[in-house]
């Protein structure tokens, strides 16, 4: 039977992207709650964040955690792309009292709990089935763009670590070439980040303005992008919405034929759900399904919206149990007589380099 709580107290669970830092405490196996989001942009370090959300809790020990951010994780320095915390996982790992501290690739971590999420945590888009056994895909615009993907590996899961985010963007027609042509003004390297994101909305509508000849209100946020393009009030705003849908279905597409993902294509990130019902009537599916001499191909594979809570905690979690149960298998093989000393084993990711790679 599995126990309520953790021997060793709650477990520090976090999801820090750009813009927000969600943090919660697993109380034991699935038990999670204690959930709060914090700015980033208030808190000048990494711990303090950490430091603000405990103090809002009763009084108690926490001696492990694990922390899901938007950056690639190699080695003990962390410096975060799309914000200024940067810091050393051991130096944070001491000065916040830790036994463990694990820092991973937020959508590696979202990557892990995928297998966990129910029909109601989902939204599809458009039809297609999954295979069981197939590679699943992962792709979320938020204050960037994460890409991650899911294989299946001697009947566990291995998420595949990426920064795919940051392949050079690729036009579908002569609009999406006008809205490149206008950020290569001001970008030598124009990613598919720097246009399929939170803050790429805003640049769409700007291009998108130039292209037609109309003034800017420059004073514009995505908010106010996506609330008046799904209110209909705004032609532009709405033009914005359907190109950046568009261009989100070919990068789900890439990334589908890219891994070859029969187990679906999962869709996370702060941006889509908040479009609602418009999305699935959006350019999005009929684009992820124009692909070409593999059209075919991609029509079969299901697109689903995550719409669960903190789902990146979730595969965090697991992340966490399953190296505090090799640690725990290690110690009790050292403390055995004449057992042999295995190597440690990896986290459960795997690396690409595609972040370089031309679509």
């Amino acid at each position: 039977m599995v126990p309520d709580s953790y021997a060793d107290g709650p477990r520090l669970l976090a999801d820090i992207g750009g813009t927000n830092a969600r943090f919660a405490l697993e109380h034991g196996a699935g038990r999670v709650g204690d959930a709060h989001t914090l700015a980033c942009a208030d808190y000048e370090h990494f711990d303090d964040a950490v430091r603000a959300y405990l103090n809002r809790l009763p009084a108690r020990r926490v001696r492990h955690a694990v922390i899901a951010i938007a950056n690639p994780v190699d080695g003990d320095a962390v410096k975060m792309t799309n914000h200024h915390w940067a810091f050393s996982i051991g130096a944070s790992r001491a000065a916040l009292g830790l036994d463990t501290l694990l820092v991973v690739n937020d959508f590696a971590a979202l990557a892990m709990a995928l297998p966990a999420l129910g029909p109601a945590d989902l939204n599809k888009v458009g039809g297609g089935q999954a295979i069981a056994t197939g590679v699943i895909g992962l792709v979320g615009a938020g204050t960037g763009l994460g890409v991650a993907g899911l294989v299946p590996v001697d009947g566990r899961w291995v998420a595949v670590q990426s920064e795919g985010g940051h392949v050079a963007f690729s036009p579908f027609d002569e609009r999406e070439v006008a809205v490149l042509q206008h950020c290569w003004q001001r970008y030598e390297h124009v990613s598919a980040e720097r246009i399929v994101s939170g803050p790429g909305i805003v640049l769409i509508r700007e291009a998108l303005a130039a292209r037609s000849g109309l003034p800017l209100d420059a004073s514009l946020s995505t908010a106010d992008i996506v609330e008046r393009g799904l209110a209909g009030s705004d032609p532009l705003c709405r033009e914005t919405l359907d190109c950046f849908s568009g261009m989100l279905g070919t990068v789900a597409a890439n990334l589908a034929v890219t891994l070859c993902a029969r187990g679906g294509l999962y869709i996370g990130g702060g941006v889509v759900p908040r479009l609602g019902t418009y999305f699935a009537r959006s350019p999005f599916r009929a684009r992820f399904e124009n692909k070409g001499r593999f059209s075919a191909f991609t029509s079969q594979i299901p697109t689903l919206v995550i719409t669960a809570a903190y789902p990146a905690m979730l595969g965090a979690a697991a992340i966490l149990s399953e190296h505090l149960a090799h640690v725990g298998d290690l110690a009790a093989s050292a403390s055995t007589p004449r057992a042999a000393s295995p190597a440690p084993l990896p986290l459960p990711l795997l690396e690409t380099e595609n972040d370089h790679a031309r679509f």
